[in-house]
């Protein structure tokens, strides 16, 4: 312990930094070797939010940053506490989420003594699954190494960077004028597109036709909501949005043609389609299309606006890119021009933005003898939680089903797993999600499958007196296996894919949730009232109909039902024979 007002120990820095930092709160789950961290967190107003397990901990971190647009953190113990959180650091790795990591070790001066809950090198899994990661080997040097970590973390292409803390480091002491100082912790870079590129960027917009903006997760932190709203209502453009960039132009705007999954039926329709399509902040990948047509028009010229030009042009050629801050791009664009009289695009917008009301259509039937359809059940999950709810989603096909209905009025507030595709995501952003927006209601939605990863952060929920409202779509099988295995091999066929007899109710209930289990669609939304009154962490478990398959697992299978002899890869794509 610091034993003078001169002297000061290795975890009371990694505080007073992060403090300096604006950090305010740290996702964690106790272990020995981060005691002096935790102390530390005590004497300079860190608020610690517990978990009980670390992935939940660490998801809850990246659903902090989602929300807050701020670094989020999570510091968890050394050896298996690692290793429990790798999921989260790779996911937050994948989905380029600003995550700050602090991982507990043992003693440096025990290296190679068999020591406890060592014995293998972290940091070597680490910098595989992280942007950067460092061990701080040196007390001294504690404030420098972790500014460092943070300005990597939220700068560029935004990810996980992983702190590793030996235990004898932090309970070092070490003179006070001794120690450096966090140098850098407010570079927040924002570059601007070069004069040649914004009036290409001009010249494209002003002879397309047919212009479709689709926004990111790199937008999300870019702040560009304000800039986004005022410039698409000017010019009149429908905006898309990834599903990291859902919310960024609320649902109740005009131009709002939300998720870009939505480009695909224009194409299944036969209307017109996108012939400029602006990628701000967006990646390109199997969200968009993967390599296919379906999303992205083959004749469409693409604009792509991304922090990392290596991001740039990935699966196709753009034909104009522009490696800056989305927010700076459209304040740059919106100034260039003030005095151009746009094309009239009203009929062009108004079709665009259309097609999130088109889904209905298809599924004209609530309830069947197998059960409550989904569509229809997350339209009344999404219409008694209102547009001012956060949404956390986890699961295969009962995140597609959630994410069509997931409208909100910000950004940050449509929380999904992304490219890493992982389950058991859920409770952790939940948690997360409500701790960085305590006034809004935090709708959790999972599938049956996914809610078994962790639902015992339900035990959580109901400790701290979260309000979190936790949606499980029951059809009592992995719905996204056994679709795909009957879809690749014929009707009857699954494999380790059945999950009946669970009951879900009764299982939150025993956590101290209010729960119940709804059977039937005329049930449905008195028991989603009562429990969004409740006040308290609370389950509904909705009973749908297994036979039902997503739209979304079909396209991500192919077609499967082509002349061409292929062999189907699920997921991927198919390999012609």
């Amino acid at each position: 312990m610091p034993n003078s007002d001169t002297s000061v120990d290795g975890g009371e820095l990694v505080a007073k930094t992060l403090h300096s930092a604006g950090v305010t709160r740290i996702f964690a789950l106790h272990g020995g070797h981060l005691e002096s961290f935790y102390r530390g967190c005590a004497q300079h107003q860190l608020e610690l939010v517990d978990f009980r397990h670390e992935a939940s901990a660490g998801h809850a971190a990246e659903a902090y940053a989602r929300v807050t647009g701020q670094i989020g953190v999570c510091a968890i113990t050394a050896g298996p506490g690692f290793a429990n959180a790798l999921p989260a650091i790779l996911n937050a790795f994948v989905d380029a989420s600003p995550t700050l990591f602090l991982i507990g070790a043992p003693p440096l001066r025990e290296k190679e003594t068999n020591e406890l809950q060592g014995g293998f090198d972290q940091l070597a899994i680490a910098r595989s699954s992280a942007k950067w990661a460092v061990s701080i080997t040196n007390v001294e040097r504690t404030p420098d190494l972790l500014a460092a970590a943070i300005r990597r973390a939220t700068t560029g292409r935004r990810g996980p960077v992983v702190v590793e803390l030996p235990i004898d480091v932090l309970h070092m002491i070490t003179p006070a004028d001794r120690v450096t100082q966090p140098s850098g912790l407010s570079v927040h870079p924002r570059p601007a597109p070069s004069r040649q590129e914004l009036a290409d960027l001009r010249t494209k917009l002003l002879a397309a036709k047919r212009p479709a903006i689709v926004v990111g997760g790199d937008a999300r932190f870019s702040d560009c909501e304000a800039i986004l709203a005022k410039f698409a209502e000017r010019a009149g453009i429908p905006v898309f949005a990834s599903k990291r960039g859902l919310g960024i132009l609320p649902d109740t705007h005009p131009c709002d043609a939300h998720d870009a999954a939505n480009l695909g039926l224009l194409a299944s329709s036969g209307s017109p389609r996108p012939d400029l399509v602006i990628l701000a902040g967006t990646r390109m990948g199997l969200f968009l299309g993967g390599s296919g047509f379906g999303v992205l028009p083959e004749d469409a010229q693409l604009v792509q606006i991304y922090s990392d030009p290596g991001e740039i042009g990935r699966i196709r050629d753009v034909d104009l890119a522009i490696s800056a801050d989305v927010s700076a791009v459209l304040e740059c664009l919106d100034d260039a021009t003030a005095e151009d009289q746009w094309p009239d695009w009203t009929t062009w917008r108004d079709l665009a933005v259309d097609q999130k009301n088109k889904r209905a259509e298809v599924f004209p039937d609530p309830e069947s003898a197998g059960g409550i359809h989904p569509f229809h059940a997350m339209a009344e999950v999404a219409a008694v939680a209102g547009s001012e709810a956060v949404y956390a989603i986890d699961g295969g096909e009962a995140g597609q089903w959630a994410v069509q209905h997931a409208r909100t009025d910000g950004p940050g507030r449509v929380i999904t797993t992304g490219y890493f595709g992982g389950l058991g995501v859920g409770p952790g952003f939940a948690i997360g999600a409500q701790v960085a927006a305590p006034d809004r209601r935090v709708v959790l939605v999972a599938g049956d499958g996914s809610f078994g990863f962790h639902l015992q952060e339900l035990d959580i929920m109901v400790h701290n007196g979260f309000p979190i409202v936790t949606i499980v779509l029951n059809n009592e099988i992995w719905g996204m296996s056994l679709h795909g295995q009957e879809i690749m091999y014929g009707k009857g066929y699954n494999v380790i894919s059945k999950l009946g007899g669970r009951n879900y109710a009764e299982i939150a209930r025993a956590f101290g949730c209010h729960a119940e289990r709804v059977t039937n669609f005329t049930e449905l939304r008195p028991a989603l009232q009562r429990a969004f009154d409740s006040g308290t962490a609370a389950c509904v478990e909705i009973m749908t109909d297994p036979e039902v398959v997503s739209p979304g697992l079909i396209a991500m299978l192919g077609d499967v039902d082509s002349d061409t002899p292929h062999i189907v890869v699920p997921y991927y794509e198919n390999i012609p024979l």
